[in-house]
């Protein structure tokens, strides 16, 4: 394997992981009586970012040179996935689920912005190929994800606005 594809394969393990985490808190949250919206779309979000992955794999040529500045930039968001990870505790699924009567959140990167999660993974769809000169790999992954994210965050605004307009500005349940 070339040493991009190592990177790569390493960016795939940790997003099984993050898959592994996600499932057991959700089924925590449907357990606590937890409401799943938009389970339809769930599928084509993971061959979304399966393909993004794959599409890096394969198709990168093993003579790329890296631009180590970007993928640092990678690296560093990864920061703010634990962050986000970690403000959201339980809450935190890849699914869109809704305890009704847990609080929102508005701590950590919610202060900033009330979808970092996804702002950090548009970034990563872009970065990461720019990082191996695959400049179409990130053109076409950014446009599809973003495709997809404009449909998730309205579904999840929707979820979320009756608790959002009973409590104020409180943030994101995860």
């Amino acid at each position: 394997m070339t040493l991009v594809q190592w990177i790569v394969a390493l960016v795939a393990l940790q997003r099984v992981a993050e898959l592994v985490h996600a499932r057991r808190n959700a089924a925590w949250l449907i357990a606590q009586g937890g409401v799943e919206a938009g389970a339809g779309h769930y599928p084509i979000m993971v061959l979304l970012h399966a393909a993004w992955l794959a599409a890096l794999f394969f198709f990168v040529p093993a003579d790329a040179p890296i631009i180590w500045w970007l993928l640092a930039l990678f690296v560093l968001l990864q920061a703010g996935r634990v962050w986000v990870l970690i403000t959201l505790g339980r809450f935190w699924t890849t699914r869109i689920i809704t305890l009704p009567d847990a609080p929102l959140i508005s701590g950590g990167p919610y202060r900033f912005c009330r979808h970092p999660n996804y702002a950090i993974v548009a970034a990563e769809i872009a970065i990461l190929p720019l990082a191996f000169g695959a400049w179409e790999i990130a053109l076409l992954f950014s446009l599809l994800n973003g495709l997809l994210l404009l449909y998730r965050i309205r579904m999840e605004d929707a979820v979320l606005s009756p608790r959002r307009a009973e409590g104020g500005r409180r943030g994101h349940p995860g």
